[in-house]
Order: C-alpha cells, then sequence, then structure tokens
C-alpha cells in the first residue's frame, strides 16, 4: 500500500481548520479589527443594556466587561469561513461563554448585582451583535483593503508541494491584501517533476535584482531542508532588500503533529509529535468528559439496566463483556461494553464483526447498530482510561497487527480513546476488513489529534447522535 501522503491526508480537515489568526503576510488592518472586534461588541452590547435599563453602568458592569474582554481577546479571524460556518462559532462560543459566566454568578451570588432584564437581555443581544458586526466586517473589508493602497508582491521560491499549496492558499484568500507574483527556481520543468500552475518569474540567481525591482514584500522560501548551502547563498543575496523572509519547510510538511515551538531550561526545541492535551487544554477536556459523562450516566441508566437484564436473559454470559484495549500512551486499559455476541473473545487472535455473523446474537445486533452496546463505555470515562471523544481504542490482537503494518498508527495512542472519533463520524465506522480501510481511519485521527479543539469535540458529538439514527454501517 502506497504511504500516506500529508498533503492529501491534511485535504481531509480543511473544511473544519480555522486559523489563529490571517497569519504572516496578512493585512494587519484586518488582523487588528477581527481580534478586537467580537471582544468588544461584547463589551459595548452589555454597557448599552446596562444604560437602557439603568440609566447608568454601575461598577458591577465595569467589571463583568472586563473579565468578558480578557476571556475571548483576542478574536479569531473568520473572513475566510462561510458564513454558517461563523454562525455556528459564535453560537458555539457564546454558550461557552455565557454558560461558564451563568455558573459562577450563581455559585458566588454575584448574580445578584445585576439586573435580570439586562442579563435576559444580553443572551440574544450579544451574539446578535456579534453576527451584525461580522457581516458588516465583510462588506467593508474590499474597501478597507485598498485603503491601504495597491496589493504588496510576494514570490515563492521553489517549486514543490509546499510551494504550490501556499500559492493556492494566497491566491484563494480574498482578504490577503497580497499578490503572489510568481515562483523562483533553478531547476527545468522536467526535474521540477510537476505541471507549473503559477508563472515562473525567473532564476534563483535573478531573485534579489527582481525582489529591488518589483518592490517584492514578501519571500517564501519553500526549498528543501538538504538545499542547507543553497538557502544561505539565497539569503546572503537578500540581504540588500527590505522584503520580509519566511521559510516553508518541507520536513514533516503538514504531518506534525500538535507542531509548536517550546522551551526546555532555556533551549529552543521544536514540538514534531505532541499531545494537545496540555496545560488548560487537558483541564477543559478532563472536565468536560467528567461532567458529560455523569449527566449521560444519570439520564441513561434506566435504558442501561434494562439492557443488563435483556442481555443476561437473551443468552448464556454476563452482561457487561470486558476486553483488553491500547489506551493512553499505548498502555493496556479494560474496556466495558453491553455482551453482544455469544462469546466474549479476548485473546491474541480475535475475528472482527461481520456482516450476518453468526457469533452477534438477536439483541446484539440491535445494541451494534444502534451503538447501545457502548453506554458501559462512560463508566470508562469516569474511570479515566477513556474519554468521550478520540481515537476508537481497537483490541490489542489488532493494534499488534496494524502497528507493524501501517505508518502512524501508535501515534493515535498519544490521546485517550474516545467513545466516538472523528473517523466514525466521516464514514469509518464498523468493520476494517481491508487494509485500506484502517489506513483511512487512522488518517482521520491524526487530524483529530493535529487539530483537536472542545468545538470539534461538540461537532463529533453531535453527528454522532445523528448518525446513531441513520448509519447501518456497524454490525
Amino acid at each position: 500500500m502506497a504511504e500516506l501522503n500529508p498533503i492529501n491526508s491534511a485535504a481531509v480537515w480543511n473544511e473544519h481548520r480555522e486559523p489563529r489568526s490571517m497569519g504572516l503576510g496578512g493585512s494587519q488592518l484586518l488582523n487588528t479589527l477581527e481580534s478586537a472586534l467580537g471582544p468588544l461588541v461584547l463589551v459595548f452590547s452589555l454597557w448599552a443594556l446596562a444604560f437602557h435599563f439603568e440609566n447608568s453602568v454601575p461598577p458591577a458592569y465595569l467589571i463583568l466587561a472586563l473579565i468578558v474582554f480578557s476571556l475571548v481577546f483576542p478574536g479569531t479571524s473568520q473572513l475566510h469561513l462561510p458564513i454558517v460556518r461563523v454562525l455556528f462559532n459564535i453560537a458555539f462560543q457564546w454558550l461557552w461563554l455565557a454558560g461558564i459566566l451563568l455558573l459562577t454568578g450563581y455559585a458566588t451570588q454575584y448574580l445578584l448585582d445585576f439586573s435580570r432584564a439586562v442579563i435576559l437581555h444580553w443572551l440574544w443581544v450579544a451574539p446578535t451583535a456579534q453576527v451584525g458586526a461580522h457581516l458588516t466586517l465583510r462588506v467593508a473589508a474590499p474597501y478597507l483593503l485598498k485603503l491601504q493602497g495597491p496589493p504588496r508582491g510576494a514570490v515563492i521560491v521553489g517549486v514543490n508541494d509546499q510551494g504550490a499549496a501556499l500559492a493556492r492558499h494566497i491566491v484563494e484568500s480574498t482578504y490577503s491584501g497580497i499578490e503572489l507574483l510568481g515562483f523562483f527556481d533553478d531547476r527545468s520543468e522536467e526535474r521540477r517533476g510537476m505541471k507549473d500552475e503559477y508563472k515562473l518569474a525567473g532564476k534563483i540567481d535573478e531573485l534579489p535584482a527582481y525582489v529591488k525591482k518589483h518592490r517584492v514584500r514578501f519571500i517564501y522560501l519553500s526549498l528543501p531542508m538538504t538545499a542547507r548551502p543553497r538557502i544561505l547563498q539565497v539569503l546572503d543575496g537578500l540581504k540588500d532588500t527590505t522584503a520580509s523572509i519566511y521559510f516553508v519547510p518541507d520536513m514533516f510538511i503538514t504531518d506534525l503533529i500538535q507542531g509548536r515551538t517550546d522551551s526546555v531550561f532555556g533551549t529552543t526545541v521544536i514540538s514534531v509529535c505532541d499531545t494537545p492535551f496540555r496545560g488548560l487544554n487537558g483541564f477543559l477536556k478532563r472536565a468536560s468528559d467528567i461532567v458529560l459523562s455523569i449527566l449521560i450516566l444519570l439520564l441513561v441508566s434506566p435504558i442501561m439496566l434494562m439492557i443488563m437484564l435483556a442481555v443476561r436473559l437473551g443468552s448464556p454470559g454476563p452482561a457487561i463483556f470486558k476486553q483488553r484495549r491500547y489506551g493512553l500512551d499505548g498502555e493496556q486499559i479494560v474496556v466495558y461494553k453491553f455482551r453482544s455476541m455469544a462469546v466474549t473473545e479476548d485473546g491474541n487472535t480475535i475475528q472482527q464483526a461481520r456482516k450476518h455473523d453468526s457469533r452477534v446474537t438477536r439483541l446484539g445486533g440491535f445494541l451494534r447498530k444502534t451503538s447501545l452496546d457502548e453506554l458501559p463505555q462512560f463508566i470508562n470515562v469516569l474511570q479515566g482510561r477513556m474519554s468521550i471523544v478520540g481515537p476508537r481504542p481497537h483490541a490489542v490482537a489488532h493494534n499488534e497487527l496494524y502497528r507493524k503494518l501501517i505508518k502512524g498508527y501508535m501515534v493515535r495512542h498519544k490521546v485517550r480513546p474516545g467513545i466516538t472519533g472523528w473517523a466514525q463520524v466521516n464514514g469509518q465506522r464498523g468493520e476494517t476488513d481491508t487494509l485500506e480501510k484502517m489506513q483511512s481511519r487512522i488518517d482521520y485521527d491524526l487530524d483529530y489529534l493535529r487539530n483537536w479543539s472542545l468545538k470539534l469535540d461538540l461537532i463529533v458529538i453531535l453527528k454522532t447522535v445523528r448518525l446513531v439514527f441513520k448509519d447501518g454501517s456497524a454490525y
């Protein structure tokens, strides 16, 4: 089987990826406005309602505004996203923020310091005002870009996959204020090995003169890591220019797992493969798992009791099936499920359930199709063995098989396994009877690790609920 192409793998995520800002080389004016607009709208809508209902802005509202601003500043860049996605983002952020503020206010009794009318109106005025502000900025953005003068020129040094990907993003970015002038490369079209999508502006030795003549503002070096002498030569030739220079490394490209810079005792290091759940993210993930698991178990406990009784009466054997799986950091854990088969396999060789599998009981088929057999795993979540959302755990026997066949298979164990996952809501649910199917599932799992957020977890949960009633791929 061919190795995973990291660029194609990352494309799976494009629909949901959201940049924190417009990035290096983007419009600084729009970047600044987007960073401040959302937080300021929340603050001023609160003050306006306070003045409307109380004829003044008491100190309590000033303090609340400061807290809100500190929680949401800087705002995220959303001009590049579809309107539907923007509406979802605003609603999600506001539900999270309002929920935290109301719970904290109720627990500390500070909620009594605020007018009931102001709070109730702010719950719908604030997100509505945010949507209006964003739509206004979206309409005004082209005119604001014109105020900054003509587009700033940019060139890319090196015709390759990552250079072409960067070029597409620049060209497709409506609000970047950047004009791609072309590529610089010394190789012939045959040696470049790919059809030129964009204009070749010249050879690399011609770059300094071109930059001066055309007043190029941004230079992106998309040269291979092995071309260090050539890179140093290019940088030396550009010392007499005022262009901003950025390096686009080919190493790993989009295959980084939570790539970021960090410091170890004063030494700068680059993260290549790490868990997304460090610090505050880890606390938020675990806290949300505990709260949601408790709520769900309280709601479904009567259903679980009925299923346990039905399983015991339906066929010989225990109601709860326990199986060893790989968990966080590849450590073995015990996962609970309602027994859906006449056998309880947990050895070195385990056959996956197939369509019309004779081992699956009549009740078990219904439980597996509706995912009700997974309900006991919320107990695993409370135990800290699993998470509600994450890569689905596989039996130990399957792990030992596929870790030898699929590159990056064990990386999915950088996080706790989940009851549901990004792969499952994207069609990778049920039997993986071919290596290609398992490879596809792993691709989605790694995309989840690269791009985790609480918002993504919510999307997965909502899609899972929908799939329970519509999907029949599990058996």
